[in-house]
């Protein structure tokens, strides 16, 4: 979950700076940094390559951002459940719900 809280402070940067001359868009290789951030290394943040630039330098692709903002919406709601899940399991063995017959 941190890593698509890092994830989703770049992109609301990218959309603030869509009109700022000269700023290249931001993100991380998610895949890869998961990995990383498993072994305890930090993320980096990469600028994304391959974006056409505005004559003013900028390469801020809205509609792309609105994308990964949505698929970041949707990893970070699965990552909720995902970890709501667990914990009630955890709270069900403290409690003792489980029957053994």
């Amino acid at each position: 979950m941190d890593l698509l809280s890092i994830r989703q402070k770049l992109v609301a940067s990218n959309i603030a700076n869509a009109d700022t001359p000269g700023y290249k868009t931001q993100d991380i290789d998610f895949q890869f940094e998961y990995e990383t951030l498993a072994r305890g290394g930090q993320p980096q943040i990469i600028q994304t390559p391959g974006l056409p630039e505005k004559p003013d330098g900028n390469n801020v692709n809205l509609d792309q951002q609105a994308r990964l903002l949505a698929e970041n919406q949707m990893r970070f709601n699965l990552a909720s459940v995902l970890v709501k899940g667990e914990l009630k399991t955890v709270q069900e063995a403290i409690q003792g719900g489980g029957s053994t017959s």
